[in-house]
């Protein structure tokens, strides 16, 4: 997801979107330990959106 996007989003969509890159990298991590995961740059892919959601939610917190 590129950061572009990501702060076009509101708080909330944010927020949901969060939740669901949360749950999604926690099913990579368990496809990691079974040996089940094709690419391992999955995990870092979504770790790094997950950053830059978290980046963009604190920027718009801080503008208000």
């Amino acid at each position: 997801m590129k950061s572009k996007d990501i702060k076009d989003l509101s708080v909330d969509e944010l927020r949901v979107k969060e939740r669901d890159l949360t749950d999604e990298l926690f099913r990579l991590k368990i496809r990691h330990t079974t040996g089940q995961l094709d690419s391992p740059a999955a995990l870092k892919n979504v770790r790094r959106d997950i950053a830059r959601i978290k980046t963009a939610m604190k920027q718009k917190e801080l503008q208000k």
